[in-house]
């Protein structure tokens, strides 16, 4: 019946999707107003930009060094958001990024719609600046091109003038540069494609309440030359936004979004948005730790003059709904059935995609090769073919079906929740068996050892028929369940009647990302044939 399921979808055209409704976070109550988040779920850094048709919006977000990169995310009413792309299929150089390369690769985004094309800009650290674009933000993206090399250039935003001139302006990492907490703006040629002017520091947050100035958003409002930006720290800080009549300033500035007397911490870093409505709306990250950085919508008031944001410059949880020709509720997909000859827009791996790592089947399936670990290996800090997906909500139910395949001793594969610590559950082949072994690491990106907790041996369900490489199978249903950061693991042989096993686990966050969790698979016999995990579903419920 499944293989049919999957036929009969193969022959609907791609972008014949149905809208997915997510069982643990919508933020439309139905009675035309929203809750935050808009997006419980990862997406750092946030930008939107407003379409030709003025009627959709288009946000992408940091995604260092997962890939598929930048993705593209679509709403008609700045609440409903779906995921619809990534505009970046792979990293460069590619020696660096084919491996995981934690933190590294796109920070802080920005996406523009200018003279009929969408335009992305991002600051790799390490790299430079680059740029892509495209006509259609659901469709093919461009190359990157890189618009200016070098180290310490981070959270890039290009702005169009009036005279078809183009300004950027660009924050800077201390970790590369030696210094921090100032904005710098050049001018670039007219195309946005490389640099013909030098840069002008045109603010500087050393010293003061606006440190660590950084992710700054360039527009043009009324003959004023706006920059907004966070100031004050990530967990703790606030918006800004400073105007002038030139580009380069001087700039004034006022704090138009703080946490106050909320339960938001550290309201800030996103993208500003005027709708063909005449309304005004501020789209910016929370920091919630191990569950990463999610986004809220604030409406803004220019009254004053000021884009002051939430109500009073404080955020708002409640509030009713931007105006919109759009009634659908739809949010970010998250189960996953494999009908699909494609991966699902969900699924990130943790470095430069090999065909190897895994490809989805004609079965109703999606397989993920055993990856070959390194003599000596002690975690998974450096295994790059996890495919993983962000978390959706503070409580959740993961749950899926698989058949794990062993050609050899050493072979596992399962059910991952990754981090700087991690835990996953997996099935483990030993001799004609398998175990189930929960796996933890403590502080993974130090280079800890995990330790294991085997739960029980397993006879093996499906034997190959066969004396050439025969393989053994095990049929397994795995489960988590997170709450309050908190996750506990369960297993079942029928998909019935599950048994909570292994010790409570506390997420943590990874590198500049949230807890992420999905499958891993993976060898510790470098001679022998791959095995693989069949990943058959996975389920997000309550």
């Amino acid at each position: 019946m499944k293989k049919q399921i999957l036929m009969a979808l193969v022959l609907l055209p791609m972008t014949m999707q149905a809208q997915y409704k997510s069982e643990v976070w919508s933020p439309d109550n139905g009675d035309g107003t929203y809750t935050n988040p808009v997006i419980n779920a990862d997406y750092s850094d946030p930008d939107v930009c407003v379409g030709a048709s003025g009627e959709d919006y288009y946000l992408t977000a940091s995604s260092f060094q997962c890939i598929p990169g930048l993705p593209i995310l679509h709403s008609k009413d700045l609440v409903n958001w779906e995921i619809i792309n990534y505009a970046l299929k792979e990293l460069e150089p590619r020696e660096v990024f084919d491996k995981p390369s934690h933190g590294n690769g796109v920070w802080a985004p920005s996406i523009r719609f200018h003279n009929g094309e969408y335009y992305i800009y991002w600051g790799d650290p390490d790299h430079g600046v680059f740029m892509v674009k495209t006509k259609d933000p659901a469709g093919e993206w461009e190359k990157p091109v890189c618009v200016i090399a070098g180290k310490g250039y981070i959270d890039t935003t290009p702005l169009w003038d009036d005279d078809g001139r183009c300004y950027l302006v660009n924050g800077w990492a201390n970790s590369r540069s030696k210094f921090a907490s100032v904005l710098t703006v050049r001018e670039l040629s007219a195309d946005g494609t490389k640099a013909i002017g030098q840069p002008v520091i045109v603010f500087d947050g050393n010293g003061t309440e606006n440190r660590t100035c950084e992710g700054p958003k360039f527009y043009k409002r009324d003959g004023w030359y706006w920059i907004m930006c966070p100031a004050g720290g990530v967990p703790t800080g606030f918006q800004l936004a400073m105007r002038s009549k030139s580009p380069y300033g001087p700039y004034e500035h006022k704090i138009v979004l703080q946490q106050g007397k909320t339960a938001i911490n550290g309201p800030h870093q996103g993208g500003w948005v005027h709708t063909k409505y005449g309304e005004d709306w501020f789209l910016h990250f929370q920091d919630k730790e191990a569950y990463g950085r999610v986004v809220h919508l604030q409406p803004v008031d220019w009254s004053t003059g000021w884009p002051i944001m939430g109500k009073k410059g404080e955020p708002v949880v409640t509030y009713k709904k931007p105006q919109s020709s759009s009634t659908t509720i739809v949010n970010p997909v998250e189960s996953d059935e494999f009908n699909s000859p494609v991966m699902g827009k969900q699924w990130q791996w943790h470095a430069n995609y090999d065909e190897k790592f895994g490809v989805p089947t004609a079965f109703g399936t999606f397989r993920i090769y055993t990856y070959k670990l390194s003599e000596g290996w002690k975690n998974f800090w450096e295994v790059p073919n996890l495919l993983l997906q962000k978390t959706p909500a503070d409580e959740f139910t993961v749950t899926t079906k698989l058949r794990f395949t062993s050609k050899a001793d050493g072979q596992f594969g399962g059910l991952l929740m990754m981090g700087l610590d991690y835990s996953a559950l997996v099935v483990r082949r030993v001799g004609q068996e398998f175990q189930l072994v929960q796996m933890t690491c403590k502080a993974a990106d130090k280079g800890k050892a995990q330790t294991e907790n085997i739960i029980a041996t397993l006879k093996p369900t499906a034997t190959d028929k066969t004396e050439y490489k025969p393989g053994i199978h095990e049929d397994i249903y795995l489960r988590m369940k997170v709450k309050n950061s908190e996750l506990q693991f369960s297993w079942s042989q029928n998909g019935k009647k599950y048994q909570d096993c292994g010790d409570v686990f506390r997420m943590k966050e990874g590198k500049w990302i949230g807890a992420k969790f999905g499958f891993v698979a993976a060898d510790t016999n470098p001679n022998s044939d791959r095995g693989w995990v069949e990943a058959d579903w996975i389920r997000v419920t309550k």
